[in-house]
């Protein structure tokens, strides 16, 4: 099981926003700010952690690229496909843009879609699609 996963943001206050609101509003984690004001964490419930820093071990100038080697993105899944289209319709006037939908093997013929924050970092979200006579519908 996943523990918690790290991001390191090049400001904390420009990138807490978008975050709160896909991480607390959208897929109910509980967030909590560090004292020291360079940390936020957004808790599951079950034990895992995002974490997004402000580190002042960060290299200045080198900022995160989704392109190069490392991570690339990060998925959560929603409950339904008509929830996910909330999201992405909602994501724009909170700091995120859309990217387009490319369908890919790990989502195994779920709805996806594709945000991304102000510094790069992708989100992919992954719907499962209701089912019809036993048969997806999308």
């Amino acid at each position: 099981m996943l523990h918690h996963l790290t991001l390191w943001v090049p400001d904390l206050e420009r990138a807490a926003a978008p975050w709160q609101w896909l991480m607390v509003e959208r897929l109910g984690y509980e967030a909590e700010q560090r004292d020291d004001g360079l940390m936020v964490l957004f808790r599951d419930g079950n034990g895992f952690t995002l974490v997004l820093e402000e580190s002042p071990d960060m290299v200045p100038g080198m900022l995160h690229s989704r392109l190069r080697p490392g991570l690339n993105h990060v998925a959560f899944t929603l409950d339904s496909a008509a929830e996910l289209d909330a999201v992405v319709e909602a994501a724009p006037s909170h700091g995120w843009s859309s990217l387009p939908v490319d369908r890919h093997p790990i989502a195994g013929g779920a709805a996806v879609a594709y945000l991304e924050d102000r510094d790069g970092f992708e989100v992919e979200l992954v719907a499962p699609v209701p089912e019809v006579s036993g048969h997806p519908d999308r």
